[in-house]
């Protein structure tokens, strides 16, 4: 007796999709869309932000050129100023003007490097990658089409970039130069990330190794400046100073910074091939077989995943604070009072004394990067509930303002906490210069201090963005852009509407040292910061979750 065997049909074949970079079109046109915010904003921002460096630096000193001499022979003789900004090549106002703009090789390499990790790795700790890997995406298209997208995004702020320079009156291949090395140094750091990437197990290691890196590369570079130089040439970020542009340009410095780049995207794209979906080199340490009591509940988890991110920015301000201590004492060489530059360091300090206005627009500075920190600290909410962490927490126990809170405590404290730490490091500094540490500290202390409930409105700003409006809780980066750039150019510009100015909170914080303290513009932003935050609790606790 026989039995008859139906054949099984053969399986329907894709079209095209056994490629390896297959469906990186439609990849690159679903990043697109979902970076339609932060990708413009970064790439117009570094676009332009040179230029409005050069034109406040010629408001500052024109028709002085005398002025712009001390000026440079002031950075020269300073290794803290070195140190932050690196060397001036030249003497001219292009070059002191661009000089300022040196932190920018660094600053885009985060944006860049927070990009391809976020279109990558984080798609596979979400499951999006496995769920789309098992279609006809080949395996390469996720890193590819990230990877597109951020070089279009450098490519954008180079061209910007060199238009606008060449349009204040900076030389052709100065312009070019520049912005050909802001770009440049963002297309090495995104390939960066796309190596690591495949060293971490996780999103969040892979930004630790990367945004490491680059604080190694910095401080490499910040030690080799003020020292005799030797060692900023084993650092990107020093190869992308070594290019000199606007003075005597060196075309082959930066030919190391896209090496690094194209051997970085080489090595991720191998390892990318040889490793499995949701692994790493490095895998993260397996914890304790019970937890222990610090860790236990809401407060535990949110300080678990806070503190390595409060960790790094604390060594930052910490940095910061020192080196400002470190030049501060000696600002009144680098200007004389009742000149230009002087003039509106006083205006924007509020202070007639050159040391005193200095120390109030440091700390304003400080207040800007805390509130940067805050926002970070706050869009971890957001991230858990994108990623459906947050739905299985609150399926339990634990209330959503419990769960909201026990976040918003290292948004609000940590900012706070982080003013504390660069405020103390610049005093000691600058009181040790200056041969009175306690009068020196308590200034310092009390100029960050009234900063603080600034910081705080922005962090009640993306808490209510977040409430009401989840989807589009990123914008509150582009909010704190704007107040940035309306903070200074309301103390560059007297004809800019006061209601306008009026808007960034941090211009409402007393101007201490110089100033006098009052307590009525504190008590309006601590009111305001509380209402926002109880905006966005409130919301937060009766929504749906996404």
């Amino acid at each position: 007796m026989s039995t008859a065997v139906a054949e099984r049909p053969a399986a329907p074949a894709f079209s095209g999709g056994s490629s390896d970079l297959a469906g990186t079109g439609k990849l690159l046109r679903l990043y697109l869309r979902r970076d339609r915010v932060v990708l413009p904003l970064w790439s117009v921002l570094f676009g332009l932000l040179p230029l409005f460096y050069l034109t406040s630096t010629e408001a500052a000193y024109e028709g002085k050129p005398g002025e712009v001499q001390r000026y440079a022979d002031s950075i020269d003789s300073s290794p803290a100023l070195q140190a932050m900004y690196g060397p001036l090549f030249g003497h001219g106002m292009d070059t002191v003007a661009l000089w300022k703009a040196g932190p920018f090789f660094a600053m885009i390499a985060i944006a860049t490097i927070l990009t391809v990790i976020r279109h990558t790795r984080v798609e596979e700790d979400t499951g999006r990658a496995e769920f789309l890997g098992a279609t006809s995406v080949g395996r390469y298209a996720g890193l590819t089409a990230a990877l597109l997208m951020t070089s279009a995004g450098c490519v954008v702020t180079g061209v910007l970039c060199a238009l606008t320079l060449r349009s204040g009156d900076v030389s052709t291949a100065g312009s070019v130069a520049f912005a050909a090395t802001l770009a440049g140094s963002g297309l090495a750091w995104a390939g960066f990330a796309a190596l690591a990437v495949q060293l971490g197990s996780s999103a969040r290691i892979a930004r630790g190794i990367a945004l490491g890196t680059l604080a190694g590369a910095f401080a490499v570079r910040a030690i080799g400046d003020a020292g005799n130089g030797v060692l900023s040439w084993l650092s990107p970020l020093g190869w992308c100073i070594q290019v000199r542009p606007i003075a005597e340009i060196r075309w082959w410095a930066l030919l190391p910074v896209l090496a690094f780049g194209v051997v970085s995207v080489a090595l991720g794209y191998a390892l990318l091939r040889r490793r499995d979906l949701g692994s790493g080199l490095v895998a993260e340490r397996p914890g304790p077989a019970a937890v222990a009591p610090a860790l236990a509940g809401a407060l535990g988890l949110a300080w678990r995943l806070q503190r390595g991110s409060l960790l790094a920015w604390a060594v930052g301000f910490l940095l910061y604070g020192l080196l400002m201590g470190g030049v501060v004492n000696g600002i009144g060489d680098m200007m004389d009072e009742g000149t230009n530059i002087a003039d509106i360091v006083t205006k924007a300090g509020g202070s007639d004394i050159l040391q005193d206005a200095f120390v109030t627009l440091g700390t304003t500075m400080l207040a800007l990067a805390a509130a940067a920190y805050t926002i970070s600290a706050t869009l971890r909410l957001h991230d858990e509930e994108s990623s459906q962490r947050a739905e299985t927490l609150l399926a339990g126990s634990v209330g959503r303002v419990r769960y909201a809170v026990s976040h918003l405590g290292f948004a609000l404290l940590g900012a706070a906490g982080l003013m504390l730490i660069a405020a103390t490091s610049m005093g000691v500094v600058y009181g040790i210069m200056a041969g009175d540490v306690a009068g020196k500290l308590g200034d310092t202390l009390g100029a960050a201090l009234v900063n603080v409930p600034a910081v705080w409105v922005v962090t009640g700003i993306a808490v209510a963005i977040y409430g009401l409006a989840p989807r589009f809780t990123p914008v509150v980066w582009g909010v704190l852009s704007a107040m940035l750039v309306l903070y200074f150019l309301g103390a560059l510009d007297d004809s800019l509407p006061g209601w306008l100015v009026d808007l960034v909170p941090f211009t409402h914080s007393p101007k201490l040292p110089g100033g006098d303290f009052a307590a009525q513009p504190i008590l309006w932003l601590l009111g305001i910061a509380a209402a926002l935050l109880a905006t966005g609790l409130i919301a937060f606790r009766r929504r749906d979750l996404r």
